[in-house]
């Protein structure tokens, strides 16, 4: 039955008889050992271990699935590098290759042409650099160009010359401007100049999904090449690369459910390729030297296989969630706003600002309410300021303050969007009560 009455908002975990416990409401209680942890290695502080949390963060990290684990604990028992030639190392690179089926079939690639990373940001700088080959022809770019909405992987990560460097602007809803980025590349070919163009596939602050596929037949009716982030839409929308018409492809396998430190650069041909970032041994074909990660590689390829094959469902899962949580915030909240509501988005991610209020404080008092949610990217905690996506997409700087991140995943319930509900309905006129007594 529904959760609550909602159609698709099944609660993922409550299969497992473990789930009549409270305490395993909490993806990460499910280990029996979790219990018995000091403060120093528990999941939460001890003195929240008791208490449920929801979890709507999922575009910073999602729990580890347990697809994703089995196939990491299996090949942790197992001995052998996958550069060997005794039967150990072959087997080693059995489990490997067999993981880099399952992470391009998610995308519509070749096996050949993945190249796994320490993540998409490495995955980003490996593939952000002017000296391009195209089926082992050298296809050099002269410029990169990208939207101001790019994570800071791609904005400050790439390898390209400033002066080499130009930023698109995007529209209201946080979508780049096709016209711009048309007008841009006119520019550089009458120049004699080649781009690469560098566009995310979904925002990971606001959920927007960009025009790939327009901007990319742009791109190549100028010889150009592109590159696409792909972190936050893998497992959530359909991904093909051949459709999309891009060359380069990053992903991350820890915001699929897999671990954290592993992730890939796919291209779409076996021979496409850029000078390798990290320099050694011959590892992924050369394309990126040193041991790989069997343990974690096994993983990833764990949960994009699990991705591939229950997208449609759980897509439509997370959007009925995520329209749930957004009209009960609009209905019991003053003053709260969607950001990007009438652009195509992931159906996880949902922005919420709050008028009168900074973002930080909500999520701090959020935190105190048992409810995990993020002030835009994980990436760039700590920052002081306004969101560089929202001042692109000229959302005024009272409303940008106060913008706040919740994204779902494989373990979100309908009871996560209803904690949630309720803690912003007490926590948002407590702030803006106390803010006009300090006033």
């Amino acid at each position: 039955m529904s959760a609550g009455g909602i159609p698709g908002s099944q609660d993922p975990r409550s299969q497992d008889p473990r789930s009549q416990d409270p305490r395993s409401q909490d993806p990460r209680s499910q280990d029996p050992r979790s219990q018995d942890r000091s403060e120093a290695g528990a999941c939460v502080p001890a003195a929240n271990a008791a208490a449920r949390r929801a979890y709507l963060d999922h575009n910073a990290t999602s729990p580890l699935k347990r697809e994703a684990r089995d196939a990491m604990l299996a090949a942790l028992e197992c001995v052998g590098n996958a550069s060997s030639v005794h039967a150990d190392g072959r087997a080693a690179r059995a489990r490997m290759e067999a993981a880099r089926a399952h992470v391009a079939r998610l995308v519509g690639a070749a096996p050949r042409g993945v190249v796994f990373t320490s993540g998409a940001t490495e995955a980003a700088a490996l593939a952000l650099h002017p000296a391009v080959e195209m089926a082992g022809r050298p296809k050099p770019c002269d410029v990169l160009l990208m939207s101001v909405v790019e994570h800071p992987a791609v904005l400050r990560g790439h390898r390209f010359a400033a002066e080499a460097v130009e930023v698109l602007p995007v529209d209201g809803a946080g979508r780049v401007q096709l016209d711009a980025l048309e007008e841009t590349l006119a520019r550089h070919a009458a120049a004699g100049r080649r781009a690469l163009l560098a566009l995310m596939a979904a925002n990971n602050e606001t959920g927007v999904v960009q025009p790939v596929a327009q901007a990319a037949r742009l791109v190549k009716a100028r010889d150009g090449v592109v590159f696409c982030d792909a972190v936050q839409a893998a497992g959530r929308l359909p991904l093909d690369m051949a459709a999309l018409g891009v060359d380069f492809l990053s992903l991350s396998a820890h915001k699929m459910g897999g671990p954290q430190g592993t992730g890939a650069l796919v291209a779409a041909g076996p021979d496409d390729r850029t000078p390798a970032l990290i320099a050694g041994g011959g590892q992924e074909r050369g394309r990126r030297a040193g041991t790989e990660n069997g343990p974690a590689i096994a993983g990833f390829g764990a949960v994009a296989d699990v991705a591939r094959a229950d997208l449609a469902e759980e897509a439509a899962r997370l959007a009925t969630l995520r329209d749930a949580l957004e009209r009960a915030v609009l209905a019991g909240v003053p003053d709260a706003e969607v950001i990007g509501s009438g652009a195509e988005r992931l159906p996880n991610t949902s922005m919420l600002t709050f008028a009168g209020l900074r973002a930080e404080t909500l999520v701090i008092a959020l935190d105190l309410a048992h409810v995990s949610v993020s002030a835009g990217s994980a990436c760039s905690s700590g920052k002081v300021g306004a969101s560089h996506v929202l001042s692109a997409m000229g959302v005024p700087e009272d409303r940008a303050a106060g913008a706040i991140r919740l994204s779902l995943g494989w373990s979100s319930t309908r009871q996560d969007v209803d904690e949630a509900v309720a803690a912003l309905q007490k926590v948002v006129p407590h702030l803006r009560s106390r803010a006009v007594r300090a006033a």
